[in-house]
């Protein structure tokens, strides 16, 4: 009888074991989430070719915390119009920059960039629909110091700075990182 005893103890110390063990797993993986890296899918075509629609990318967080985002960088933010969404793009200019969009190119302190991961498509005003700018987008346009200017790489199927204005750098939530699925695709952005 003994034995049997010393079975099921054994046994109900192993399921204790298992259920310790999922719940740290669980708790470490919920930290490295909110504080460390985060995966995101893409899905839109606003960064083509860069993200394509499904990638599956990693966006890492501890950069920012000591470095803001500098012109260049891929990065997801809080949507400006919706709490719970969250957007992707390329920052264009960062505060104290003047940005210009003249005969589909875009300007940045008056230099024309070159923008190859755009394939050529060009970048033309939007009608800003934003209930957060009352005037809408006036170029030439100053970036206010702690915003950046944002936009997607596919310039003619994106919603970005140019609808609804400079985001705050504090609405940037990770930096892109590398894509990881599908295979094809994977890769360093």
């Amino acid at each position: 009888m003994a034995r049997a005893e010393h079975g099921k103890h054994s046994m109900l110390m192993d399921a204790l074991e298992v259920i310790c063990l999922g719940a740290i797993a669980l708790v470490v993986a919920l930290l490295v989430r909110a504080f460390v890296a985060e995966p995101f899918i893409i899905p839109s075509a606003s960064m083509s070719d860069t993200l394509k629609v499904g990638d599956r990318l990693v966006g890492e967080k501890i950069t920012y915390r000591t470095n803001e985002p500098v012109v260049g960088d891929i990065v997801t933010f809080t949507d400006p119009e919706r709490a719970d969404v969250t957007l992707i793009k390329r920052v264009i200019a960062v505060g104290g920059q003047t940005v210009d969009l003249h005969d589909g190119v875009v300007y940045v302190d008056g230099v024309a960039l070159d923008e190859p991961y755009t394939d050529g498509k060009p970048s033309y005003e939007l009608p800003t629909h934003s209930s957060l700018l009352a005037d809408g987008v006036q170029y030439p346009f100053t970036v206010p110091e702690g915003y950046l200017w944002v936009m997607g790489d596919n310039r003619t199927n994106s919603q970005d700075s140019r609808y609804f204005g400079a985001i705050p750098v504090s609405s940037v939530t990770s930096k892109a990182l590398f894509v990881f699925w599908p295979l094809e695709d994977v890769g360093s952005i």
